[in-house]
């Protein structure tokens, strides 16, 4: 696994001409003007609601675009502008995949909120953001399951980290997940160690963002107004900077690591996972 980790900060460094136009247009503008969108949707009119809901859709799409398109990048498939139509020829297949997954994950979650009804718990008081009253029996059956179903998704996030790049290499719809589970077959606790790693750091990185430029340009600018406010903005920036390089490493790293993995699998003859 540390070899996966050299050729991935190896292709970043040799390739940063090529990455940083697609990180800022994908990830940093996208999440730089988002970061404010809870406060103007605070106070706002629903039809101010249902735009910035629209934009947050399509800085979505135009996000899973960077990712197909770094990911094309380090699987050295092409240049930059091959890349970014490769991303763009990938997209569907990839938004297809992404649903799919998605309401996998929806389904394994439902049985929580079976739990809470057959606990008595309102619901519909729930969603309007009140604070259920939750007997103890209900909550720890409740915290069991979640605590099953997040170790669950967590070893099944695992065994599907190179899905992206089956997608972009192999051209693959949803067959890219049963490729996935096949690569990844035998590396999935080495796996599962890299991405609480990841998460790990890239989570205090973004909370120390936040919480110490937040603070200081509260300071300075003053954020105790509502909606949008200078503070608001230039914390929002530092935060996706932050979030950006992290965005950037994860599509490398995956698509190294799927390299890595079809040389092990006898696919390439050069490769070899460390």
């Amino acid at each position: 696994m540390g070899t996966v980790w050299d050729r991935t900060a190896e292709f970043l460094s040799d390739n940063i001409g090529m990455v940083l136009p697609v990180a800022l247009l994908a990830f940093f503008v996208p999440a730089s003007i988002e970061g404010n969108f809870e406060a103007a949707m605070a106070g706002g009119s629903i039809a101010l609601t249902a735009v910035l809901r629209g934009l947050q859709l399509a800085f979505a799409v135009l996000s899973l675009w960077g990712t197909l398109t770094l990911t094309a990048m380090a699987l050295d498939l092409s240049g930059e502008t091959t890349a970014g139509r490769i991303g763009a020829q990938r997209l569907v297949p990839a938004i297809v995949v992404s649903l799919v997954l998605l309401a996998a994950a929806v389904v394994l979650a439902l049985p929580v909120l079976g739990i809470l009804v057959a606990g008595g718990v309102d619901l519909t008081a729930m969603a309007s953001g009140a604070i259920p009253e939750v007997d103890g029996q209900t909550a720890g059956i409740a915290s069991l399951y979640l605590l099953v179903l997040f170790v669950a998704m967590l070893w099944i996030g695992a065994r599907l980290i190179v899905t992206t790049p089956a997608i972009v290499r192999e051209n693959r719809w949803l067959s890219a997940i049963r490729q996935s589970w096949r690569l990844t077959r035998g590396s999935t606790l080495r796996i599962v160690g890299v991405i609480l790693l990841y998460a790990l750091v890239s989570w205090v990185a973004q909370l120390a963002a936040n919480t110490v430029f937040g603070s200081i340009f509260a300071l300075v600018a003053g954020g105790d107004g509502q909606g949008v406010t200078l503070a608001g903005v230039l914390t929002s920036i530092v935060t996706a900077a932050v979030q950006t390089a992290f965005m950037v490493i994860l599509p490398a790293f995956e698509a190294k690591l799927y390299l890595a993995l079809t040389a092990q699998a006898g696919l390439r003859s050069t490769d070899s996972l460390a």
